[in-house]
């Protein structure tokens, strides 16, 4: 009875919260087994690490602490490998929706300035984007408030220089 309803709790939380989840494939995968496959080992991971979680920090913040952590290992692992061509390239209907030419040019260049970035450089541009502050970035990360305020700004900085113009 009661690993039912501790897999109840954690198939709820899931459900409320898998926008996290794919926020984080999308950032590191661009094939879509290859996002299929990342959600898949966060579930795990995240299922793993259930009956450890206290709701001592936000279940947002400890589902990014664990998706982030297990993309960044997979990304790793990943760069290891030889890539072929096909998984090399993004597959652009996935990515995109519909909309002026322009905001696909702009959103496009933006992806690919955020592909540049190392893996933690990508999680703090995920975690800004979820208007995360940065005690909340602290937690999760493990990085330092100075230490994040610093980084934010170097990225800042190779964002504008590789988007230019667009």
């Amino acid at each position: 009875m009661a690993t039912n309803h501790i897999q109840e709790q954690f198939l709820e939380l899931i459900k409320e919260n898998n926008g996290i989840i794919h926020k984080v494939c999308h950032l590191y995968c661009h094939a879509l087994h290859d996002r299929q496959d990342l959600f898949q080992e966060i579930l795990l991971q995240l299922w793993k690490a259930f009956p450890k979680f206290r709701n001592e920090s936000k279940v947002s913040t400890w589902m990014y602490r664990i998706a982030l952590n297990t993309a960044i290992s997979d990304f790793r692992k990943q760069q290891r490998r030889i890539c072929t061509v096909n998984d090399a390239l993004p597959e652009s209907t996935d990515l995109y929706e519909p909309g002026p030419a322009e905001q696909k040019e702009r959103l496009a260049a933006f992806l690919e300035a955020v592909n540049r970035l190392s893996d933690i450089e990508k999680a703090i541009v995920i975690l800004y984007l979820e208007e995360k502050n940065y005690r909340e970035m602290e937690e999760i990360l493990g990085i330092g408030q100075a230490g994040l305020r610093v980084k934010m700004s170097r990225i800042k900085e190779k964002l504008r220089r590789h988007v230019g113009g667009v």
